[in-house]
């Protein structure tokens, strides 16, 4: 029986050999299978376009940039990359590396691009302000924000400007990107279309080739955020630091406004002297229970832009009552036509069921200016004493 289990025993032996001599590097003709397997390119591509318009919707400038990234299914081989652009006349070619370091640099003068921004955006609004007291306001702001400029330049530290030239530095260093960049940013002349092709060669020579079309879109303006005035209802909060919490929010008639049919349809404020109570400072507005008062504020709005409203609402719990927001177009003339459907762009009604007293709860109405450029903020209560407050808009993206 030994004798039989020692013969099987060199037979695996010589098996296990036989194998592996099959593999072996070291034999002629003899050796791991060829890889035929060849690259697979791809690539990513990111819209990092930038442009700047002016307050009448005028375009100053416009960089149509895309980010593009190169890839294939092979991890390590030796790849090398070869991009081709159709029509090419006007393409510029951007190393990856200048957005990094330029960013770098805004982040080690954080304090001085914050400043620089607000310049920028109170500039901006000056060329179309048809309000002769608030130029002059805006202007007043710039000239003290140009004092807090002066100031951060001046208080800069050897150690940042140190690293500031540094990065400035890597920028005169960097090599101009080449059409054989792995990753690199194209720089469109303008919209349209353009074929962007890439081939990926291995280091056994084997090539491989993918394009796309890019869609190079027109730069449109930014949709501007409309402004409310005393949007928290708080003294001293217009433009000018003037305000007694309530102007901004007064209907241009009381007789037509009122639900009543008649007497002041002005809001009340309602005051808590510590800061955290109300959504936003020490004031609120103040709706007594018998409905007489209203909110009333006309606000300037994109055609074709989409928002979202939001503001808080607070009840007393004594009797069930209930407070309306409502968006309506700006022909809308009398509390009557108010009501009609055909005025009322988007509405929001809360109760106070299930609420607890004086406590505030934020809500949201969604709206499409449509073909308006001006809209209405209307707001009515009913059955108990009702509060408002902090007011909010944003464009919907």
């Amino acid at each position: 029986m030994n004798k039989y289990l020692t013969k099987i025993k060199y037979i695996v032996l010589g098996t296990c050999v036989a194998i592996a001599s099959c593999v072996s590097d070291d034999l002629a003709e003899v050796g791991d299978l060829e890889d035929i397997t060849g690259p697979t390119p791809f690539y990513n591509v990111t819209d990092v376009t930038t442009s700047k318009f002016d307050c009448n919707d005028v375009e100053l400038w416009a960089k149509y940039d895309f980010k593009f990234q190169a890839g294939s299914n092979l991890a390590v081989n030796g790849t090398k990359y070869q991009w081709v652009i159709t029509p090419s006349d006007g393409v510029t070619l951007i190393n990856k590396n200048l957005p990094v370091l330029k960013q770098s640099i805004d982040a080690e003068l954080a304090t001085i691009v914050a400043i620089e921004q607000q310049i920028a955006k109170l500039e901006f609004k000056i060329p179309c302000e048809s309000n002769p007291d608030k130029v002059t306001v805006l202007e007043a702001e710039i000239d003290a924000l140009e004092v807090q400029l002066d100031a951060a330049r001046a208080g800069l530290s050897d150690e940042v400007l140190q690293k500031v030239a540094d990065l400035e530095s890597q920028i005169s260093a960097l090599e101009a990107a080449t059409l054989e960049d792995r990753e690199l940013i194209f720089s469109f002349p303008g919209p349209g279309e353009y074929k962007v092709g890439l081939t990926v060669t291995d280091n056994l020579g084997k090539s491989d080739f993918t394009e796309k079309t890019i869609t190079v879109n027109q730069a449109i303006p930014t949709i501007p955020i409309p402004e409310i005035a005393e949007p928290g209802f708080e003294d001293n909060s217009l433009f000018d630091g003037t305000g007694d919490g309530r102007d901004s929010w007064r209907a241009p008639s009381n007789s037509a406004w009122s639900p009543l049919g008649g007497g002041t349809t002005v809001i009340q404020i309602n005051t808590k002297s510590e800061e955290g109570i109300l959504p936003e400072g020490t004031q609120a507005a103040k709706f007594p229970s018998d409905g007489a008062r209203v909110a009333y504020q006309e606000i300037s709005v994109t055609p074709g832009a989409e928002y979202v409203l939001t503001y808080f609402t607070a009840f007393e719990k004594n009797s069930s009552g209930e407070m309306k927001v409502s968006i309506l177009t700006p022909n809308t003339s009398s509390y009557a036509e108010a009501q009609l459907e055909e005025n009322i762009i988007a509405s929001r009604t809360d109760t106070n069921a299930g609420r607890v007293d004086d406590v505030f709860k934020k809500h949201a109405i969604t709206f499409e200016a449509g073909e308006n450029e001006t809209v209405i903020i209307f707001a009515t209560n009913s059955g108990v004493e009702s509060r408002l407050d902090s007011f909010d808009i944003t464009v919907k993206q």
